[in-house]
């Protein structure tokens, strides 16, 4: 099994930054894919973007291609989501999962393990 402990959330300005991390513990995450989703008010969990483990293949959301990255540190256990050129439309609660399924999917079912969420504002 896997734990994820998330951090890096905030209040940002449009066209701001932020970098949220999600540390990971338990098993090898050498047969996990990791995913960013998130969740505004009213509205269900989207997917944001996804990366594997092994070779760092990453697949994203179309709506944040060009603006947002995901990155993995071996020697950390951690996963990153850089977020740039922020919008308001991207104010929602982030969360970092964890899947066995080696597939970059983007149905939050495929994930068994999830983060607590952290809240992203970006103000106007």
């Amino acid at each position: 099994q896997v734990q994820l402990v998330e951090s890096g959330g905030g209040l940002v300005q449009a066209g701001g930054s932020l970098r949220l991390s999600c540390v990971a513990s338990g098993n090898t995450l050498g047969n996990y894919a990791m995913g960013w989703f998130r969740q505004a008010p009213g509205k269900g969990r989207e997917f944001v973007g996804a990366i594997r483990w092994s070779d760092g293949s990453t697949n994203y959301a179309d709506s944040v291609k060009g603006r947002f990255t995901i990155s993995r540190d071996n020697a950390k256990n951690t996963v990153y989501l850089q977020m740039n050129s922020l919008k308001p439309e991207d104010t929602a609660v982030y969360y970092c999962a964890a899947t066995t399924v080696l597939v970059l999917r983007t149905n939050p079912s495929s994930y068994n393990y999830w983060g607590q969420g952290t809240q992203v504002t970006v103000s106007s």
